[in-house]
């Protein structure tokens, strides 16, 4: 083709491409939900100072500096790195997992071909051990088995995320009967015809595997945890060759410097070194001897009309955790309030100024104080059930009412003397109510709340 001699000149525009005008929208859902979450995690903040504050004699120093720790580990910090990193860390495959807190967490080191039952199959016959799901009496119990250096082979492992979601399941094997260290490994199901970047490569799980050689804090979050070992390439093949040894029908490949070689930290802030080199399990004629192991049936949904206990609980397991504790921790803070109204009935009115009313009037106020009192809390509790269900718009409007009483009462508690336990035992139930109801998880739950309604309706 014979191309023009005369230069090019650059296109030259009156007006921006018609696909580049953005248009102005209106406050969007998601800008609001982000407001609240900010808003909480300054909240979180703002609470921690005023317990620390709070101490008084050296015995009260030492247990409030605990509570401050506390609040910060598993509630501010977190929140603060989930606000940044959701700006700052891609949400494409890079290699790498992240926590649920939005930190990078262990390297993908693994790749494996063949179905879930021919990788528990040959795990197993390794020698590795299916980890349990977490769960509070799980998490409990690996926090025993670590303080008392007892046995526990099915301990669970902590979720990480990859293509936005947790581990299907993980292995592992302890060491010397010693929970605190043990070699363990994640498994993640890759999409449907998703390639590997760069060379194309396709394969159906990819995992990343690590050793855990002690319990200590995290360096980001100051939360207890697990610390890895840095050379992750040790673990990576000590899985494979495990497999090798047990499985005679396994093969592996190696993606050489799938990755460039790097020294990073992983979520909890341990150092991490890898060549870059990504070996690849085959296992598809492994013969099938272990089936998948049977999924909660907390998950599916129960009956629309419970008909025994049990249908009961599945129908509360099946959703997330945070919004269940929402839920428990309004109807606490409304039992003690209650309880606390029909105690001290004049509370209500002691702001007012009564003396100028007729003889008899007071006890009509009261009651009629008291009455709003039960109706706004009639309707916490309406929006609470609501939220509970499913239902976004009464969840934002529980935690615009919360948010907005904890905002009065930091104010108070900043401009008055030092509270009272029960007035930051009440703060820190609403705190950890509206902290629940801003989470990731409610969030998607009341999203999918239509569906469901619209599912159950055709049911």
């Amino acid at each position: 083709m014979k191309h023009s001699e005369s230069p090019r000149q650059p296109a030259q525009y009156r007006r921006p491409p018609e696909k580049v005008q953005g248009r102005r929208s209106g406050l969007g859902m998601d800008v609001v939900e982000n407001i609240f979450f900010g808003v909480v995690m300054v909240l979180i903040f703002v609470f921690a100072v005023v317990i620390l504050r709070s101490a008084g004699s050296a015995w009260s120093l030492i247990g409030y500096s605990l509570v401050f720790w506390a609040l910060m580990a598993y509630l501010a910090l977190p929140r603060l790195h989930r606000t940044l990193t959701s700006i700052y860390v891609p949400s494409y495959f890079i290699g790498r997992t992240v926590t649920p807190d939005g930190l990078l967490g262990d390297p993908v080191n693994l790749a494996v071909n063949g179905s879930a039952e021919q990788i528990h199959t040959a795990m197993k016959a390794a020698g590795w051990t299916l980890a349990d799901p977490v769960t509070l009496g799980s998490s409990w119990g690996i926090v025993k088995s670590s303080v008392t250096r007892k046995s526990y082979p099915e301990a669970p492992v902590s979720p990480l995320l990859l293509f936005g979601r947790i581990q299907e399941f993980a292995y592992q094997q302890e060491v010397d009967g010693n929970a605190a260290q043990r070699h363990h490994i994640r498994f993640w199901r890759c999409p449907e015809g998703w390639p590997l970047p760069g060379g194309g490569h396709r394969v159906q799980w990819l995992a990343a595997g690590t050793y855990d050689r002690a319990v200590g804090l995290s360096l980001f979050t100051l939360q207890v945890t697990h610390k890895i070992d840095a050379d992750i390439d040790v673990e990576r093949d000590y899985v494979v060759d495990s497999v090798l040894h047990a499985v005679p029908e396994a093969e592996v490949a190696v993606i050489e410097d799938f990755s460039t070689g790097y020294h990073s930290r992983n979520g909890g802030g341990d150092a991490v070194r890898t060549d870059g080199d990504l070996p690849v399990l085959q296992l598809e004629a492994v013969p099938v001897t272990q089936s998948v192991p049977a999924a909660s049936d907390t998950a599916g949904a129960a009956s629309a009309h419970p008909s025994s206990a049990e249908d009961v609980l599945k129908d509360v397991a099946r959703r997330p955790f945070s919004i269940v504790a929402a839920w428990a921790l309004m109807l606490v803070s409304a039992l003690a309030f209650v309880a606390d109204l029909f105690l001290h009935p004049t509370d209500i009115t002691g702001e007012m100024d009564l003396d100028g009313l007729p003889e008899g009037s007071t006890t009509v106020v009261t009651t009629l104080a008291m009455g709003v009192v039960v109706v706004m809390l009639l309707a916490i509790l309406f929006l609470a059930w609501r939220t509970f269900q499913g239902s976004q718009r009464s969840r934002l409007i529980l935690i615009a009412m919360v948010t907005l009483s904890q905002v009065v009462q930091m104010a108070a508690f900043f401009q008055g003397g030092r509270p009272s336990a029960g007035a930051l035992l009440s703060s820190s139930l609403d705190l950890l109510t509206v902290y629940a109801l801003t989470s990731l998880s409610a969030r998607a739950w009341t999203r999918g709340g239509a569906e469901r309604a619209r599912g159950e309706g055709a049911s």
